[in-house]
């Protein structure tokens, strides 16, 4: 079992799409990210089948669109896109924001033997989007 403790400061994000980088732990039931836009970055309308995903910006803005409403969001604003609601997010500046998803997306997982903690599920609640 790898370590339960994790420090992100200083270690290189996962380049989970063009212009966004993400660092992750994950258990067998939660995953918790800090992730981070290159300004002008815009990842296109998607859905999760599986994972609802809650999100809390830190630092800069971005529009996210939930269905069919959007909302520009700044430091403190926090947001639930629901499993199979469609969404998509557009940085003009560039932001950094946390981000839950459950059950565990292993998509979002960069590196598995470091950023996955297991317990006695042994991770057999993750889905692989």
């Amino acid at each position: 079992m790898s370590s339960p403790f994790r420090t992100f400061d200083g270690r290189e994000p996962y380049p989970i799409f063009d212009g966004v980088g993400l660092q992750a732990i994950a258990g067998d039931q939660v995953f918790l990210g800090r992730v981070t836009y290159e300004p002008g970055t815009t990842v296109q309308r998607h859905s999760h089948e599986h994972t609802e995903q809650a999100m809390l910006v830190l630092e800069g803005s971005l529009t996210m669109t939930i269905g069919d409403e959007s909302r520009e969001m700044g430091p403190g604003d926090a947001c639930i896109v629901n499993r199979g609601t469609e969404h998509e997010l557009h940085s003009a500046g560039g932001v950094t924001f946390i981000e839950a998803l459950s059950p565990v997306p292993l998509d979002h997982i960069g590196d598995r033997e470091r950023d996955l903690v297991l317990g006695d599920l042994n991770g057999s609640l993750h889905v692989e989007r």
